[in-house]
């Protein structure tokens, strides 16, 4: 192997390398939407199972969320989508529904689940440079036809008149100087921001989750030393910083493997060199009655006689 063919490989395992640790927050973002939208599918399998013999318009609040969800609320709401969309409902925990609500595909009744992810909003929802004054509320609308299925996908829904009031609860009082903002999270993850009205209420037309948040003023405190040196903090750090020793390494390894090859390429062609200059070039052998001779293979000019009527 040449090294000039192998330097192209090596070039592109330094691309490759450098696009990894390039895409590790998209990586890490795909990865919180993904959590997001598996614990919608299990709040609505939860919130479903509530659902036996339902009466309309009547909330039912789910209590056997497995151990590792406690503290999350999860309640169900079915409704007619004709009666839904004149009347509206007034009040679903902190969420006012107006009259007008439009659901694009059309079925005869559906239902409401409502989420609010108490100490785990940071976790399904982090937001770099905010702070939560509320927990995370979720909105979200399923077709009620089959009231045992799971992994529904949720209904596209709007407001064509008055706006989604949500009237949060137990607002935490903001730092000095900084203003309150209404975060609104859609189906996707994609977050988008608006003004608090009366202290407490956000609008939105359409589904998703739902918070108050402010943003941070006070930096970081730096990590204080310890017996301990912060492992749990520092420990995704030292992952970077290993992946990135780890591949310099195996880069500074390949480039070795590949001088030593081109190294040991031109030694062997040096030493097959030698042994032919030591033999000399091999005579044909030619018989000459019961011996055998060496022979030329070309003969030299044959020669001829000199007379006076040569040219």
């Amino acid at each position: 192997m040449k090294l000039n063919l192998l330097l192209p490989s090596l070039v592109m395992l330094v691309l490759v390398l450098l696009l990894c640790f390039e895409s590790l927050p998209h990586i890490r973002a795909q990865s919180t939407t993904s959590s997001a939208k598996a614990l919608d599918a299990v709040l609505q399998q939860y919130a479903y199972k509530v659902l036996v013999n339902p009466k309309t318009g009547t909330i039912y609040n789910a209590t056997q969320l497995p151990s590792n969800l406690t503290g999350i609320e999860v309640s169900a709401l079915r409704l007619r989508s004709g009666s839904l969309k004149r009347k509206g409902f007034k009040m679903y925990n902190e969420f006012e529904i107006p009259q007008g609500l439009i659901v694009s595909t059309y079925v005869e009744r559906l239902v409401l689940v409502y989420q609010n992810l108490g100490k785990f909003s940071t976790r399904y929802y982090p937001l770099a440079n905010h702070t939560y004054l509320t927990p995370v509320l979720g909105l979200l609308v399923y077709d009620s036809s089959n009231l045992s299925a799971t992994n529904l996908s949720e209904l596209d829904i709007s407001a064509s008149g008055d706006p989604i009031l949500v009237k949060f609860r137990n607002v935490k009082p903001a730092p000095h100087g900084a203003v309150a903002e209404c975060v609104w999270f859609d189906l996707k993850g994609s977050s988008s921001f608006s003004i608090v009205t009366g202290g407490n209420t956000c609008s939105t037309s359409q589904q998703g989750h739902f918070s108050i948040v402010v943003k941070s003023t006070t930096p970081p405190a730096p990590p204080v030393p310890s017996a301990h040196g912060g492992k749990k903090k520092s420990g995704k750090v030292w992952i970077i910083v290993g992946s990135i020793i780890g591949g310099l390494a195996l880069l500074v390894l390949l480039l070795f493997l590949a001088l030593w090859m081109n190294k040991c390429t031109k030694k062997k062609k040096m030493q097959r060199m030698e042994r032919v200059a030591e033999l000399g070039e091999p005579l044909q052998m030619a018989s000459v009655g019961d011996t055998k001779a060496p022979a030329a293979t070309v003969t030299r000019t044959q020669p001829t006689l000199e007379h006076e009527y040569a040219p």
